[in-house]
């Protein structure tokens, strides 16, 4: 059984604050492999792509852009997307979809608690962007007002050159 860890202080629904210390974790991704944040402390900058459900219309869209334009987004920072659903529905996704980056589930809600991207009506993620410098502080962070709209991917580029 895969254990999720956080630490660092948490407030569920308030974006945690840039400048602040990125709390560390753990999580599966779709393959069931680990992603733990701490390993990229001093080795690369971490762009936290938190969105609310695998199969709905727009994370689809925006998760296939993602994969399509990775390297867009990669050359900065190591990326990863986040939701709360499960390994398994992470992996049938991702296998129908096409999808190449990482899906790392927050099944028990933690670290969308702990980065304060809780959505309680809907008991999941909110879509939001952090984006963590190599020192593990917070450098950016995005939340989208509207839970159906995509980001906006030059936006969270430019942000990205800022740690070239």
């Amino acid at each position: 059984m895969t254990q999720t860890t956080i630490a660092g202080p948490a407030s569920e629904t308030t974006p945690i604050a840039v400048g602040a210390t990125a709390p560390d974790f753990t999580l599966p991704d779709q393959d069931k492999n680990n992603f733990h944040l701490e390993d990229y402390k001093h080795k690369k900058p971490v762009a936290l792509f938190f969105y609310p459900l695998d199969w709905s219309p727009t994370c689809s869209k925006e998760n296939v852009c993602f994969t399509q334009d990775l390297s867009r987004f990669s050359k900065y920072a190591e990326v990863v997307a986040i939701s709360t659903d499960s390994t398994w529905s992470h992996k049938a996704w991702a296998e129908k979809m096409g999808l190449k980056h990482r899906l790392l589930s927050d099944m028990h809600r933690k670290v969308v608690k702990a980065y304060g991207f809780y959505h309680p009506a809907g008991n999941m993620g909110q879509r939001g962007t952090v984006l963590i410098d190599k020192e593990g502080k917070v450098a950016w962070v995005k939340v989208e007002a509207d839970i159906t709209k995509e980001r906006n991917y030059s936006e969270v580029e430019e942000q990205l050159k800022k740690f070239s």
